[in-house]
């Protein structure tokens, strides 16, 4: 490996004994007149959203919140999710993100499961965090942020987040890295969601694993901020210069991937522009605008600014790193990329919800490029092992099997869920569940999935629930439910089933109804986009569903 580890970069890190808010603290007091947030015509710099953030974090300790409690944030991507983000954490609370769009059983199920003492909501989902607490008991305290919708203004039983900031700043507390920083919400083989105990001291290093990877640089703590170093020989031209550039967030924050790549902003000094729905060509305006020198998506992103009306319009030479991560992109994407972002790098990472966020990523080094279809090398302190799907023997380069990992980032297990954790958090491994091989110089392919998981637009969606729901129509026998090839989103959900003889003259309108009936239970990126009425499903000897067979029928 030691020929394809890209030069200068140590492959081991120090770890300061602290929190993530030294994050924040260090921004601030590197680049205190720096702007951290730009949200439309708002807009802070870094000493601002350190002070709003303590503010925060002291309202929240003056209505009982101890260092440990949960606090949700069920919102869309805004300044004031950045705000409450950090002052739970300088608060000590454990942060659960949720996404805006849960209905109300499942909201309710996640804020029960974490037992979320505040919850921070936005006007355009306050309404159902209203219903859920009304359901309640005791209700919790709920915050409304500024923002366009319903439940814009005064509402009862709702707190302004102005209103709960206090007019002193929380001081003279560290926030002790063993506390959990993230309750990140993912799913299971089963589609039911569960908290992974993300660490602070897993967030820190996860990280400082990424900017030293991306920038170059180490860390040192000082007075309770960690302010960046950097290293000798490591730089390269494509290296993210420390309190220079910017990048856009447009993946959800509520997600894990958007929450580290935000602190890994934040730690070395970049403005973060926000947005909520992606438009390509106001993407590459921003780019161009705000001289965007890091952007990180999915390939379904990437595949759309490729095909932007206005692609060719912008000055898009200040990007020095395009990272795509949540599923594979294509090499003919990667080239083209490479011939529109003239002085970039296109790096594939891989990563999890249960690793915090990161294990691998391309080289940052052009005279050691990561091989094309690579989501590349190990971060420091990180290893990577393929085992054996049966024996966990661990298999030579070149051999496909089950992803481990070790290494700082992976988390503490699933919250209230000691089965779970004892079968996937071993001896200090990870047991991903992915599949893939490493080659002779130790890049990682991934290769497949052990699960019958389907990824639209990065998020991972689980057929189980989707098939009962599907099962739920009178009118259907049996069902299936997996992932169709798609150039937009990667995969969209689709059904197979098979439906009552005395119903096979209506067919159409069985369809129409099931997709309209999953669709008010679940999530937007959860809904059936296609039914096929079958016969009868392809099935093994024992019955089970060939599933691989049902997808082959929808390759294009």
């Amino acid at each position: 490996m030691s020929s394809s580890w890209p030069l200068g970069l140590p492959r081991s890190l120090e770890y300061p004994d602290c929190g993530a808010d030294a994050i924040l603290a260090g921004a601030a007091r590197s680049y205190p007149d720096r702007l951290a947030l730009v949200d439309g015509d708002t807009s802070l710099t870094y000493s601002q959203l350190r002070d709003q953030a303590l503010r925060v974090a002291q309202g929240l300790r003056e209505r009982g919140v101890q260092p440990g409690d949960a606090v949700g944030l069920h919102m869309p991507n805004s300044i004031w999710f950045i705000v409450a983000y950090y002052g739970a954490l300088c608060a000590g609370a454990a942060v659960a993100p949720i996404n805006p769009a849960q209905p109300v059983a499942e909201l309710k199920r996640q804020l029960d499961d974490v037992d979320a003492k505040v919850v921070f909501t936005h006007p355009s989902c306050a309404a159902t965090a209203i219903e859920v607490n009304a359901l309640s008991t005791p209700p919790r305290i709920l915050v409304l942020v500024p923002g366009a919708g319903a439940q814009s203004g005064h509402c009862e039983g709702l707190t302004s987040i102005t209103d709960l900031a206090s007019s002193k700043p929380l001081a003279d507390y560290r926030v002790d890295p063993e506390l959990v920083a993230h309750l990140q919400l993912t799913g299971g083989t089963t589609g039911k969601s569960k908290a992974v105990r993300v660490l602070h001291r897993n967030l820190v290093a996860n990280v400082l694993q990424s900017a030293c990877w991306r920038s170059g640089h180490r860390t040192e703590l000082v007075d309770g901020a960690l302010l960046v170093r950097p290293i000798d020989g490591a730089l390269t031209r494509y290296s993210i210069v420390p309190g220079e550039g910017a990048s856009i967030s447009i993946a959800p924050l509520f997600h894990g991937l958007g929450l580290v790549s935000h602190n890994f902003t934040t730690l070395l000094g970049g403005t973060v522009v926000l947005g909520t729905r992606f438009d390509p060509d106001r993407f590459l305006a921003d780019v161009d605008r705000y001289r965007v020198t890091y952007i990180g998506g999915s390939p379904t992103m990437y595949y759309a600014l490729l095909r932007a009306r206005t692609l060719r319009e912008h000055d898009l030479g200040s990007v020095r790193i395009l990272g795509s991560g949540a599923a594979p992109l294509d090499t003919t994407a990667i080239r083209t990329l490479r011939g529109v972002f003239p002085n970039a790098l296109v790096t594939e990472g891989y990563g999890l919800s249960e690793a915090t966020m990161g294990l691998t990523m391309g080289s940052p080094c052009e005279e050691r490029p990561t091989p094309l279809g690579s989501v590349g090398l190990p971060f420091p302190d990180t290893e990577i092992q393929i085992r054996d799907e049966v024996t966990e023997a661990v298999l030579a380069a070149g051999e496909t099997g089950q992803i481990w990992a070790r290494g700082p980032q992976i988390a503490d297990g699933y919250h209230n869920e000691p089965e779970l954790s004892a079968g996937q958090f071993i001896g200090g491994w990870l047991h991903t569940g992915d599949m893939g091989w490493r080659d002779e110089q130790g890049n990682l392919f991934i290769g497949g999935r052990s699960k019958d998981l389907i990824i639209y637009k990065g998020y991972n969606v689980y057929p189980q629930p989707l098939e009962e729901l599907v099962c739920s129509h009178p009118d259907v026998l049996q069902a299936a439910v997996v992932g169709a090839p798609d150039q937009l989103a990667g995969e969209i959900p689709v059904a197979f089933v098979v439906v009552d003889s005395e119903s096979v003259d209506r067919v159409e309108q069985i369809a129409t109804e099931i997709m309209e009936h999953v669709a008010t239970q679940v999530a937007p990126y959860q809904k059936i986009r296609d039914v096929y009425v079958l016969d009868e499903l392809p099935s093994t000897q024992t019955g089970k569903i060939r599933k691989n067979e049902l997808r082959d029928s929808l390759a294009p």
